[in-house]
């Protein structure tokens, strides 16, 4: 008999496998106008994800929405898309490539105060990829779409743990937190940014799995690129 509370289980099972593969050249193709070439989240990675977590008609919420590549692929796959997006220029950029989305303008910092669950009904799935911050040479505050200084990097962590909180709290009983998160090489220094995130986050809601993204070529200034699961217990 189905749990109501939890929701129907997805047909593929609730895994990710441990590898999946990404082209460098899907990526050129895929990002759009304005997009640096620092976002490196793959219609074909958020594909796997969602097709993997979810159903058709569950809920997916991406805090940091960006270009809206989640939103996007969630809808076509008959998803409800929910995200929030720091940046007015993205919202509007989000509104032209999945219209059928809803999208807030705000920061993910407070995001139990833009989303409540009664509000949005329980979400099946949160697949995001944060804004990526080096513990050396990086005096902006990424979480502020790198428009302020004073940045500080166990802030910075301590701030994802807090939002992770918040995703918990949206989430139903056993729906998942997908984190793409890379570790980094910058200026001479190897910053573990997806192990340090896992250690945090999973204070708030429960480690799963790791997922090995494996690129053709490796995005710039990347070492590995990391999907990190979680999942809220229930």
């Amino acid at each position: 008999m189905t749990d109501q509370a939890a929701g129907p289980t997805p047909p593929q099972g609730r895994a990710l496998p441990p590898y999946l593969h990404a082209m460098a050249a899907e990526l050129t193709d895929e990002r759009v106008a304005g997009a640096d070439e620092d976002v490196h989240f793959t219609e074909h990675v958020a594909t796997e994800v969602i097709t993997a977590l979810t159903i058709p008609g569950d809920l997916v919420l991406d805090p940091f929405a960006g270009f809206g590549t989640t939103l996007a692929v969630a809808h076509r796959l008959g998803r409800r898309a929910l995200g929030v997006e720091l940046l007015p220029e993205r919202v509007a950029a989000i509104h032209e490539r999945a219209p059928d989305a809803t999208v807030i303008e705000g920061d993910a910092r407070g995001l139990h105060q833009l989303l409540s669950a009664a509000d949005t009904g329980p979400v099946a799935l949160c697949l995001t990829s944060p804004p990526y911050m080096t513990a050396n040479a990086h005096p902006h505050n990424p979480l502020t779409a790198y428009q302020t200084l004073g940045a500080h990097y166990n802030t910075y962590l301590g701030d994802l743990t807090n939002i992770a909180g918040s995703i918990h709290d949206l989430l139903r009983p056993g729906g998942h937190l997908v984190l793409n998160v890379a570790n980094i090489r910058h200026q001479g220094h190897t910053t573990t940014l997806a192990w340090d995130v896992a250690r945090v986050v999973s204070r708030a809601i429960p480690f799963v799995a790791e997922t090995v993204i494996c690129w053709d070529t490796l995005p710039h200034d990347l070492t590995g690129d990391y999907l990190l699961t979680f999942r809220r217990d229930g």
